[in-house]
């Protein structure tokens, strides 16, 4: 739900909230906050919260690319990017290693009206990160040079590319917001900018803006956890209090948003393979009065199998597997939009007629009561959702403090959604949707125009060329004398840990019911929700040969009714409890699993026993997952990182089950019948592959009684599971997939490794952490991203279950380095383990065991923990004595690691990308011959 999505990061500051469930005592949340303002105008908040020993600290600068002028865009969003690299006291990557002593990590986002930057620290860190914090606000400026703010320029580029030029759709957002937005509107550009704007950027340009928007005086840092308030605001004092304030620019009035008459938009995407239509209309900025109707106004159309969007488009003219809608609000303007991506050969005017007979639809039929109060129900289990981590309440409590003037704002937001009623759903409908100009926009694949709408223009799309050799090379090595800002106290010097914090061994409990099935559970009564979830073991692989999909099919029709409900009435039951439900099938498991509140545990249980027990079985609703399955399937052929994913798991697992895709192919999906269904359904949704995982405010015995109830009946399956993977050294090698003018090469490296049960699990994570699996402070990410500028993001992991899974290298490079990126990438492995040292062994030990103090925060990660004991036969102290592995590491053992899995010449190296001007270049890594593959 839309507007149940934003109540996530609401936050009750300062509100007593009680909540009781039959007989268990009232539980009680008071999430009060401290709000000041140091003399340089730095806005401070802390909030306490001792329920895990660390601690959020997030600093947002009301600056966006709102604050950006035509022509100069995109610099909030380099600012973001250049934050992390370097100040005068950490140094360049400083921060980065900090974290990694401090066992955390760091990161930041832009929307158009902020930008943030954000850590969870264990607390006797926290000094540290605030230290680090300072040292960004007041002390960064000076290190960035032209050889930084060009190398930045090449990352944002290729974030660009990958997250816009190189995927399907990618272009939408701007063409709908330059068709929307009136010249000299801020909303009209793109948060990230425009790539000619940031090539024209000079080191000036940078510098005029930074000190326009970046001074204390226009941020807020919050502080939320387990801290000591007085320690808190002396470090504060100390390490901010002397930053100068700085005069704050004026922000001009924005133009008015509107619209004296419909715009369409056509774009022929080389991506897409079916056809997308998007519609928005101009609506209202974040708090104004009509806001939670218009959010709930957009639930009711689309949100849900009683929506008269569903009902016409999905269900009775069948053109597109699904609908949505949304209502986003920014602090300058709002929209209301649309999208409906339909299934191939479906042309866009149909849906647009559609659109407008479901509109029609609504019109006549009005709001049910029981649907409005289905999406207001939504709501208090939302709300509750998000307060389960310090950095989420960190995040609510500056932006209502930014935006609203009131960090305690959350109250008035939650009051003004649940006081909607449905005459003010049909007032903002008519006023800012029925009979109003909108922009559409038509995206269709290449070559079919006939796809799209009617008289639409064609819409101006830039992407940059890619020419080889045409970006200068650029290397940050040293960032030479630096002027240093003058400080009344030693910034050099890096404070030291806090009091180590006790890292208590999670409290889980184990039962084995009478009927053979194992429950796993931990009761926490922070919050009054209850997180569950039913596992099986099998998945993909307890289907029968020829069927593959058959699992995927069933876990997209168990919620479509029940013997005695039809789907509409198993959801209205559903999310009138203020819960959710969900079932999903994956490789290895099939899972029914979901959230509701305490209160509400019992009677969501019984409709969980109806949803596994007695199925519909509809057969249009079947018909409607199979097309919506193949819809999926063909989107995929469309997307690079799609196709890497599935041709590296055949590359990796040969001819084993687990080569194929879990949704099926277009074949095999073609060939299931419900009677497939109902056969998988008997045979491999057994007792004896079942387990139940539970956390939250419920009791053992209550816990225990609703696991019993669930799986009440069910018999043993009839299952002949294949053995475990092998890995065949045939398979290495050098693979391309030709995708004509890809701006990027997304590439992925790796081989079938290590079991998470195998002895070698802990050790070879550890060997990873260094490589790719530290984050910034990895040695791919360094290199390729901080050094070259090649990629916007590379990650290297280890994913075994209780078989062998692939350690894979992972990252999109822009299209022309696609050489040179795998050849640093094979160097740094060739290196890895000859030059990992005792100084690489005790950062990495350190980050083992200092970021456990954050294993357990949400009910997410206990359930999480509970499904690790439950699928490896661990116990609760599992992680302990992962601990203890890590203290036994040695330099020869990872050594070890790399020798046994870590080798370029027995990897797998597939490219993704654009095959006539970059396969012919592989030759030269010296991997053998590029072996060509289809998608």
């Amino acid at each position: 739900m839309n507007r149940t999505a934003l109540l996530l990061t609401a936050l009750a500051a300062a509100l007593t909230l009680s909540s009781c469930s039959g007989d268990r005592p009232a539980g009680t949340l008071s999430l009060e906050y401290e709000r000041y303002e140091l003399p340089n105008g730095l806005d401070v908040i802390l909030h306490v919260d001792r329920s895990d020993p660390m601690a959020a600290v997030a600093m947002t600068f009301h600056v966006g690319s709102a604050r950006e002028v035509p022509g100069r865009t995109g610099f909030a969003h380099l600012f973001e990017h250049l934050f992390f690299l370097d100040s005068e006291n950490l140094g360049p990557g400083g921060l980065d290693r900090l974290m990694t002593r401090i066992g955390s990590s760091t990161n930041g986002s832009t929307t158009t009206d902020r930008t943030n930057y954000f850590e969870v620290v264990p607390i006797d860190g926290l000094e540290k990160a605030l230290w680090a914090e300072s040292d960004k606000l007041g002390f960064f400026i000076n290190t960035v040079t032209e050889d930084v703010l060009a190398k930045e320029k090449q990352v944002v580029k290729n974030e660009k590319r990958q997250g816009v030029d190189n995927r399907p759709y990618g272009h939408t957002g701007d063409v709908l917001d330059r068709a929307l937005y009136p010249e000299g509107h801020p909303y009209r550009w793109q948060v990230i900018g425009s790539l000619q704007d940031l090539d024209a950027a000079t080191l000036a340009d940078v510098k005029a803006f930074h000190a326009a928007w970046y001074g204390p005086n226009n941020a807020t840092l919050v502080v939320a956890g387990d801290i000591d308030v007085d320690s808190t605001k002396a470090w504060i004092a100390r390490y901010f209090g002397e930053i100068p304030s700085r005069p704050m620019p004026e922000s001009p009035a924005p133009p008015e948003v509107s619209l004296a008459e419909s715009r369409r938009m056509q774009h022929e995407d080389r991506f897409a393979r079916l056809p997308e239509l998007t519609m928005a209309w101009p609506s209202v900025p974040q708090y104004h009065p009509d806001a939670a109707a218009l959010g709930i106004l957009a639930d009711l159309l689309a949100d849900g199998k009683a929506s008269p969007f569903y009902r016409v488009i999905v269900k009775e003219k069948q053109l597109a597997p699904a609908v949505s809608a949304y209502a986003g609000e920014g602090e300058l303007a709002g929209t209301f939009e649309l999208r409906v991506r339909g299934f191939a050969e479906i042309d866009l005017d149909s849906v647009a007629a559609a659109v407008d007979g479901a509109f029609a639809r609504f019109e006549s039929e009005g709001i049910r009561a029981e649907q409005l109060a289905r999406v207001k129900a939504g709501a208090e289990t939302a709300f509750y959702s998000g307060l389960s981590s310090v950095l989420g309440k960190a995040f609510s409590l500056a932006e209502y403090s930014i935006f609203a003037g009131d960090p305690g704002f959350a109250a008035e937001e939650l009051r003004r959604i649940l006081a909607v009623t449905p005459d003010d759903v049909m007032r903002v409908y008519e006023r800012y949707v029925k009979g109003r100009p909108f922009v559409a926009t038509s995206f269709v694949p290449v070559g079919r125009p006939e796809l799209g709408l009617d008289g639409a223009e064609t819409a101006e799309v830039y992407e940059e060329p890619i020419v080889q050799g045409a970006e200068a090379p650029v290397m940050v090595d040293d960032r030479g004398t630096i002027e240093r800002t003058p400080s009344a106290i030693d910034r050099s010097v890096e404070p030291g840990f806090g009091p180590t914090p006790t890292v208590p061994v999670l409290p889980a409990w184990t039962a084995l019911l009478p009927s053979g099935l194992p429950v796993f559970g931990v009761e926490d009564r922070e919050l009054p929700l209850v997180q569950f979830e039913l596992r099986f073991r099998g998945g993909h692989l307890a289907e029968p040969p020829g069927k593959t999909g058959v699992a995927s099919l069933l876990a997209g029709t168990l919620l479509e009714g029940t013997a005695t409900r039809t789907a509409e009435e198993l959801e209205l039951a559903i999310d009138g409890l203020g819960a959710s439900i969900r079932v999903s099938s994956s490789s290895d498991e099939f899972t029914i699993q979901g959230s509701t509140l305490a209160r509400n545990w019992t009677a969501t249980i019984d409709l969980v026993r109806e949803i596994l027990h007695t199925p519909r079985w509809d057969a249009e609703a079947f018909e409607r997952a199979r097309q919506r399955t193949l819809a999926s399937l063909e989107a995929g052929l469309g997307e690079p990182t799609t196709i890497a994913g599935n041709v590296f798991s055949r590359l990796v697992f040969g001819d084993h089950p687990l080569a194929e895709n879990p949704f099926g192919t277009p074949a095999t999906v073609a060939t299931i019948t419900i009677d497939d269904l109902k056969a998988y359904h008997g045979s491999a949704l057994g007792l004896d592959l079942a387990a139940f995982h539970v956390a939250g405010a419920v009791t053992r015995d209550e816990a225990l009684a609703a696991a019993a109830r669930v799986t009440d009946g069910l018999m043993a399956s009839r299952v002949a599971f294949p053995g475990p993977p092998s890995w065949d050294p045939a398979r290495a090698g050098l693979y391309f997939v030709d995708v004509p003018g890809a701006k990027q090469s997304v590439l992925t490296i790796g081989r079938l490794a290590v079991a998470r049960t195998d002895p070698d699990w802990v050790p070879a994570e550890f060997t990873n952490f260094r490589l790719g699996g530290g984050g910034f402070a990895s040695e791919l990410t360094q290199v390729l991203r901080e050094q070259k500028g090649y990629t916007y993001g590379i990650s290297s992991r280890f994913s075994g279950t209780d078989v062998p899974g692939p350690f894979r290298i992972s990252s999109s490079v822009r299209s022309n380095i696609t050489l040179e990126a795998l050849d640093l990438v094979k160097g740094i492995l060739e290196r890895h383990g000859p030059d990992f040292d005792a100084e690489d062994l005790e950062i990495t030990k350190n980050y083992y065991r200092r970021s456990s103090a954050t294993r357990y925060e949400t009910l997410g990660a206990k359930l999480g923990v509970l499904a690790t004991m439950s699928d490896y036969g661990l116990p609760a102290d599992y992680v302990q004595a992962e601990l203890a592995a890590v203290d036994a590491m040695t330099v020869d053992r990872v050594r070890g690691i790399t020798d046994r899995f870590l080798r370029p010449p027995d990897m797998v190296w597939l490219v993704v990308g654009d095959g006539a001007t970059q396969r012919a270049r592989l030759a030269a890594l010296g991997l053998g011959p590029v072996r060509e593959v289809t998608p």
